[in-house]
């Protein structure tokens, strides 16, 4: 029998950079009560992004950030939408190349991420915001 389980999460975040949200997404995919099947996460928000990435090394997300504020810098004149500041373009950009949303295979009731991999909210603006995330687990 096929079953659905779906649950909000919220996250602050301090500003730029990475938050680990693995723990979160994890209980629940465990909460679900299946064995075997998917585990979707959607970012309702435009201006971060939802990732997974090395969980080990710390310097692998220091260079990440420090790659997309090359590839995107906070006020370029290119950018028209600035309402929110200097950043505010920049961070949809990033959301862009960053996503939105992930999908992780659920197995023995577990997610299945590999040995060094964790699932990361990655926020884009300076300033910390509260962060949204819908996590459906769909399986049997």
């Amino acid at each position: 029998m096929t079953r659905i389980h779906q649950q909000s999460l919220s996250f602050g975040t301090r500003g730029r950079g990475f938050t680990e949200i693995s723990g979160e997404v994890a209980g629940v995919a465990r909460s679900a009560g299946i064995a075997m099947g998917l585990c979707h996460v959607f970012l309702r928000h435009t201006s971060a992004s939802v990732c997974i990435t090395e969980n080990a090394a710390p310097a692998v997300r220091v260079d990440l950030e420090r790659w997309m504020g090359d590839a995107v810098p906070d006020g370029d004149p290119r950018f028209e939408h600035d309402e929110e500041g200097p950043d505010d373009m920049p961070a949809h950009v990033r959301n862009l190349l960053g996503g939105h949303e992930l999908t992780i295979p659920v197995r023995d009731g577990r997610l299945a991420l590999g040995t060094w991999q964790g699932i990361y909210l990655w926020e884009h603006r300076r300033q910390g915001q509260r962060r949204e995330l819908v996590v459906t687990v769909l399986g049997a």
